[in-house]
């Protein structure tokens, strides 16, 4: 399957989905390797992006690292950091509840982010693999009072070995609107708040920018109706069956990463 593949001779910047798309849990496709020096050797550059606000930015270097795949800080792009940036310019100052891991906040404490455990201006959901009924019952008190309320990524799931899935922060997040009767605004993909951080990040025109990823609703989703090209493999998640049934569609699909290697 290759459709549109010459689309990608046209752009300098990939953006990568992780599970699915360069590995599947913690085995590296045997074509990923081949496909990051191509795009080295021709002169382009490629980050790797996750909506998994779980775990930290250098738990992910460290994870690449051990599969053989040396990055820079800059290159690994996290939802997370999309939420703190916007936190940044928008509510500079103001405190937050975060709901999440202790990596999570970790991730926060490092960019020096106001953090409370009561009365605080903002609520923030992340994926929280060490949730508490007194976080969660917490975090609807302060949203079922007036908080300003956000999530970090939408997914419902997450995949684990052998084909199984445990409840995502887009599951969380229904928990506290069923208790509060809110629903956050969410900044992973497809969030186009994703989608200007990829360009602000870059520092690559829109147009230049190529997201690849295997799951229709998040990795091509954040880039449809934009300049941005979406490349939809169909080593992970989703199927040719769920893009003829699906309203989002993807610019270019291909089997895998090893189609575009071909071509650039």
């Amino acid at each position: 399957m290759k459709q549109n593949i010459q689309a990608v001779k046209d752009i300098k910047c990939f953006v990568l989905d992780m599970d699915g798309t360069i590995y599947l849990g913690n085995d590296l496709f045997p074509f990923t390797q081949d496909f990051l020096k191509k795009v080295e050797d021709t002169g382009r550059e490629y980050y790797f992006f996750t909506n998994n606000s779980s775990k930290s930015q250098q738990a992910y270097i460290d994870k690449l690292s051990g599969m053989g795949i040396s990055i820079t800080p800059e290159q690994m792009m996290i939802s997370s950091h999309v939420m703190i940036q916007y936190l940044k310019k928008n509510h500079p100052g103001e405190t937050l509840y975060v709901v999440g891991t202790p990596s999570l906040l970790k991730e926060f404490e490092a960019f020096d982010m106001p953090l409370v455990d009561e009365n605080p201006d903002i609520v923030i959901l992340g994926f929280d693999t060490t949730l508490t009924y007194e976080k969660i019952s917490k975090a609807c008190h302060y949203v079922r009072n007036g908080c300003t309320y956000y999530g970090i990524n939408p997914d419902w799931n997450c995949p684990m070995e052998g084909g199984n899935f445990i409840p995502d922060c887009g599951s969380m997040a229904k928990l506290v609107e069923a208790s509060t009767g809110r629903f956050p605004e969410f900044f992973g993909k497809p969030s186009k708040h994703t989608l200007n951080y990829f360009v602000e990040q870059s520092g690559y025109r829109p147009e230049e920018i190529a997201i690849v990823g295997d799951r229709l609703y998040t990795d091509i989703a954040v880039a449809d109706g934009s300049p941005v090209t979406s490349i939809l493999v169909l080593s992970g998640e989703s199927t040719l069956e769920d893009v003829e049934k699906s309203d989002v569609k993807p610019d270019v699909i291909v089997d895998s990463l090893e189609d575009i290697t071909e071509v650039l």
